[in-house]
């Protein structure tokens, strides 16, 4: 029995070792690529260390890294439609999860279904769609429309995530609220969003990575490079296969990783505080 429990946790180590690997190695070849000063276009060896060590692509990646555009340009560009959709996900996501996981109206479970299925489609299923809406409303290469399309691709989760969080916050809590004289603005605003703010997060951080990283459905939306987002500019750098070396691509990849890097963080502690109390009161 000793010996058995001996395998089990080696290939229990064996296995976790192989995952690990599958993380670090691209993150630690990005990294090698950031660093290498001898690229002139594409790597044509595998190599575990840079084979001339420079900062020089991260300052050309900090100068114009594409088309002439500005990297604080790409950056803002992704910065504002990244938060903008996000915070505009929440906002409707977090209205219409409350109706679903409190309220009973006809239309309710079909509601729910279908934004399921929107969840799981493709988004460029609704590319089209919104092409041609967006196109009336005459903001299709703006960063608003932008903004607006990845929002909608990140409501469906933002709904079915709060609405989980929403329908565990005890309904007598709301019950003591409104006997208090609170209506359902204020019960929502000051008793159950607070309580549900672990799931809020996550879904705020969701919808800003699928915003900050998505680049192919964003090409349909953007006709000019001043609107161009980072992931963008590096899915057109990787298209254009030796026009600029590899280090650059490296470096770009690696500054964009940054503001990713350090909203887990900042956030990590508050947000695993927050779920253990969730976890203590539920």
């Amino acid at each position: 029995m000793r010996k058995y429990l001996w395998v089990r946790q080696i290939l229990g180590q064996i296995f976790l070792i192989i995952i690990g690997l599958y993380v670090i190695v691209p993150i630690w070849g990005m990294l090698r690529l950031a660093f290498d000063g001898s690229l002139l276009s594409r790597p044509t060896e595998f190599r575990f260390f840079p084979k001339v060590f420079s900062l020089e692509p991260l300052f050309s990646v900090l100068d114009r890294p594409y088309q002439s555009v500005h990297f604080t340009t790409l950056l803002k560009n992704s910065l504002v439609v990244s938060l903008g959709a996000a915070l505009l996900a929440l906002v409707l996501g977090a209205s219409l999860a409350y109706a679903f996981a409190r309220f009973r109206f006809p239309g309710r479970k079909p509601g729910l279904f279908i934004l399921l299925l929107t969840a799981v489609i493709p988004p460029i299923a609704f590319a089209t769609p919104l092409y041609i809406v967006l196109s009336i409303l005459q903001i299709r290469t703006s960063l608003l429309g932008l903004t607006i399309v990845y929002a909608v691709f990140a409501i469906p989760f933002c709904i079915w995530n709060m609405r989980a969080a929403f329908q565990s916050v005890p309904r007598e809590l709301e019950e003591a609220a409104f006997l208090d004289g609170a209506g359902y603005l204020s019960t929502f605003r000051y008793v159950t969003l607070p309580l549900a703010l672990p799931s809020i997060a996550i879904a705020a951080l969701i919808s800003f990575l699928m915003a900050y990283s998505e680049f192919a459905i964003g090409w349909l939306f953007v006709d000019k490079a001043q609107t161009v987002t980072l992931s963008m500019a590096i899915y057109a750098m990787v298209q254009s296969g030796n026009a600029q070396p590899w280090s650059i691509l490296g470096s770009l990849v690696v500054i964009m990783s940054i503001p990713v890097i350090l909203v887990f963080v900042i956030f990590q502690r508050t947000l695993l505080e927050r779920m253990l109390f969730g976890a203590l009161d539920s």
